[in-house]
């Protein structure tokens, strides 16, 4: 049974049609990036399998549980199994980074506030952060800001992550730094990663698989070696000289 099984999937805003009948099995374990220019759903993608989007139509299941017609509080429960890494991070600004990482333990387990900042504790270790407990996010760069979302997406130890755009905006040595961090989690948790990408030096490092989305549809799909083979000019173009 595949973790996550997509069944053409199909959603518009208005007169745009972003995912025009999406079939995609992701398997326990696996890390796929999803890769397409700008404005072509991937983004979307992300949003409807956590349930921030609902889809027009078509299936989503994750570990063999449809999703698309879920209560709110199902869709909660389900949530709980899954981490989302925000591109911006999407921090509150009013909160230090402890409190941060902090919040979904507050919201949704029944530990003590001394067993939170135990875990919290543990969390910002795990990205190299266990030192600025007290920081703002004002007061961190876009790399520390990441980690620290990650911290926060790992909080209730989900199988699996979702990350939109893990490294932009980010210098080569902290966007290869998120790298290790998402084979880390892959190798150590089992985590099943989905990432959202642009940066295809790192969509080679850390993918098992990749599809390419073209016009809302899966244009290639397969290892970044097979990426590579593809006779399509999109692919082509979008690898360049990767």
């Amino acid at each position: 049974m595949a973790q996550i099984d997509l069944h053409n999937l199909r959603k518009s805003f208005g007169e745009q049609t972003v995912l025009d009948g999406i079939d995609l099995t992701i398997e326990h374990g696996e890390a796929l990036t999803v890769l397409g220019r700008s404005g072509t759903g991937k983004s979307v993608l992300l949003k409807l399998l956590v349930g921030l989007e609902k889809p027009d139509s078509g299936s989503i299941l994750i570990e063999d549980r449809e999703i698309t017609g879920m209560t709110p509080r199902d869709l909660n429960e389900v949530r709980k199994k899954i981490g989302f890494l925000f591109q911006q991070a999407a921090l509150y600004d009013s909160m230090t980074i402890e409190q941060n990482v902090e919040f979904p333990l507050k919201r949704h387990t029944e530990l003590s506030s001394a067993e939170r900042k135990e875990r919290v504790r543990e969390l910002l270790k795990t990205v190299g952060l266990e030192s600025d407990l007290d920081k703002l996010p004002a007061e961190i760069s876009g790399g520390m800001k990441k980690r620290v979302g990650l911290a926060r997406a790992l909080a209730l130890d989900p199988e699996i992550v979702m990350f939109d755009e893990p490294t932009a905006g980010l210098d080569p040595i902290t966007s290869a730094e998120i790298d290790e961090l998402i084979l880390d989690l892959k190798k150590k948790r089992k985590i099943t990663s989905v990432i959202v990408t642009h940066d295809i030096h790192s969509a080679k490092h850390i993918s098992d698989r990749l599809v390419v989305l073209d016009r809302g549809r899966v244009i290639e799909e397969g290892t970044f070696t097979d990426l590579q083979k593809s006779k399509n000019p999109l692919v082509t173009k979008f690898l360049g000289d990767s």
